[in-house]
């Protein structure tokens, strides 16, 4: 009954745009369920990634703050249950473009527990975060995430050089192609350009097809 209570109401409170005039004391009960009964770590975690704030950034802030109270009540089997969903949304949030938001989400290696759990579960994390991370060591504009990110990065590699330098690699690999990509994209356009530029300077017209409305059956 309580877990149909945490699921069907308590959860769903995530969702309205004025969270932030409760958010406190839903956040207190929310943990306050892990607590008691560390199995709904899966569940509360789940559902928050459910309801994340696509594009209001202060209410991302929010959800952090509730994730990472949670988190320090999760035990390691519920942990790697979600990790996986849960790594993807905190790269989002290290690549936000909103500097709040991934300031707050690398202040989760500043907490003992929480990092303790990524670093025994690094071989999973590291991988789906590194993008963000390598992106963002090289140019965030934001001093303070720019430098805890150097930090993030420094910790990863001391604890495990292998993995790292094996996710630099596929990082670089990735980026490479991309560049491929891009360089074959713009190549066609300007091949595209510079046949319109011919037929305009000899006054040929670029024939374009007529598509004329759908036919409908006389039957």
């Amino acid at each position: 009954e309580h877990k149909l209570f945490l699921v069907r109401a308590l959860i769903p409170l995530h969702k309205p745009k004025c969270l932030a005039m409760y958010h406190q004391q839903l956040s207190y009960c929310i943990t306050q369920f892990v607590e008691k009964d560390c199995k709904l770590a899966d569940i509360v975690i789940r559902g928050l990634l459910k309801y994340w704030p696509i594009t209001n950034s202060s209410k991302e802030v929010l959800f952090l703050s509730e994730l990472e109270e949670v988190l320090e009540a999760t035990q390691p089997p519920e942990f790697q249950r979600c990790m996986v969903p849960l790594f993807h949304q905190i790269a989002h949030c290290l690549d936000s473009l909103h500097f709040q938001v991934a300031e707050r989400a690398l202040f989760f290696w500043n907490n003992d527990y929480i990092e303790s759990l990524i670093k025994q579960n690094r071989k999973v994390i590291l991988p789906i975060i590194f993008p963000a991370l390598e992106k963002n060591a090289r140019n965030h504009w934001n001093q303070a995430v720019h430098s805890l990110i150097l930090n993030v990065r420094k910790i990863f590699f001391d604890l495990d050089p292998e993995l790292f330098k094996e996710c630099l690699l596929n990082f670089q690999e990735d980026e490479s192609k991309k560049d491929e990509v891009k360089a074959r994209r713009e190549a066609t356009w300007k091949r595209l350009e510079e046949i319109a530029a011919k037929k305009a300077s000899s006054n040929e017209a670029v024939l374009v097809p007529f598509i004329g409305p759908p036919r409908t059956s006389s039957g």
